[in-house]
């Protein structure tokens, strides 16, 4: 064990020196740290209809259908639709940007088309949120008024949610961002742990050392592994002082060890099998994504898994799938020592 801890000191003292890993650290640490404040933002570019502001958006509309359009429009906020005679002078607003966009709404055979113009620039994408509302406003009242017309009766519309974008986007991207992003380090850091030892010819030190190939593999995983759980602790702790609060921390840092546990493993056989970092590194990352998304075909996905434990509504199904990662964690890191232990360290 003393050897074991031996070689994992001298690893984790190595990756203070390098530049690019203390960076990834820092930037995981900014967002952790300041999540509160980021997600407002980052929030805003995965739904930008949930950014309030940003002044009011006038289009031009024309078409016969454009009455319709503009009494859906009226509940829609910060939108303002001005009816044109015709395209012509509506697009002429448009040219001298008195409108954001131009709007042709018209009945083509008993439905409404409607076509929209909108210049590429920074408020393009506010834009056309905006007028998605109003046409999602115009597809309801077309329900509803043409709802006598059908044989069978319209099924009710959900409910629509007063819920803030923000929770969504805090649990279901910054939390699987924070606790997936450093176990897929830990396994790149794994792989360059091997292969470099093996480039620089250093290996044939370790070596001739009393450690065998299998202790030096259980040193140099111990190091990588253990790195996602500390950082999944950190990132845990901090979210809760951004008043973020996380159900179940400790079954997420176990998600976290599990699949901390799993690459690093694949990290550390990739590494050894191949001996050089480029192509170990290309076969690593190859794995993991294509592994990653393979885990669509899950029950639930790891992300989903991460969210629901988080926000304390895991199911029977959630837990079965944490123990599957624990358990395949363990298997993988077996199968790595068995695998160093077969490999003929002459011809490393």
């Amino acid at each position: 064990m003393s050897e074991r801890l031996a070689i994992a000191r001298r690893d984790l003292a190595g990756l203070s020196r390098e530049k690019t890993i203390v960076l990834a650290l820092l930037i995981q640490l900014f967002v952790a740290a300041f999540s509160s404040f980021l997600v407002v933002g980052l929030s805003t570019l995965a739904d930008p209809g949930s950014a309030d502001g940003g002044g009011t958006v006038e289009a031009a509309v024309t078409g016969d259908a454009s009455d319709e359009l503009v009494a859906a429009a009226r509940e829609v906020d910060s939108l303002r639709l001005r009816s044109y005679e015709d395209s012509e002078a509506a697009r002429a607003a448009f040219d001298s940007r008195r409108a954001a966009a131009v709007v042709e709404a018209s009945h083509v055979e008993e439905r409404i088309s409607v076509d929209v113009t909108a210049a590429r620039g920074v408020q393009t994408t506010v834009v056309v949120v905006r007028l998605r509302a109003a046409l999602e406003a115009l597809e309801r009242a077309e329900r509803e008024r043409r709802a006598g017309s059908l044989d069978q009766p319209v099924l009710a519309l959900p409910p629509e949610s007063g819920a803030s974008p923000y929770f969504g986007f805090t649990y279901t991207i910054l939390l699987p961002l924070l606790l997936f992003l450093p176990p897929f380090i830990s396994g790149s850091l794994a792989v360059d742990a091997v292969t470099e030892e093996v480039e620089r010819g250093t290996m044939e030190l370790l070596r001739a050392t009393p450690a065998s190939l299998v202790a030096i593999v259980d040193g140099k995983a111990l190091a990588m592994a253990a790195l996602a759980p500390v950082q999944a602790v950190a990132w845990v702790a901090l979210l809760g002082l951004n008043g973020i609060a996380l159900a179940n921390p400790l079954a997420l840092v176990a998600l976290v060890a599990a699949f901390a546990t799993l690459v690093t493993a694949l990290g550390v056989t990739v590494g050894l099998a191949l001996g050089r970092r480029q192509q170990a590194q290309l076969l690593y990352s190859v794995g993991v994504l294509v592994a990653f998304g393979a885990a669509a075909l899950l029950p639930e996905h790891p992300a989903t898994t991460a969210a629901l434990l988080a926000i304390d509504s895991a199911t029977t199904t959630t837990y079965l799938l944490l123990g599957g990662y624990l358990v395949a964690g363990t298997l993988a890191y077996v199968g790595a020592r068995v695998f160093a232990a077969r490999v003929d360290p002459e011809g490393l």
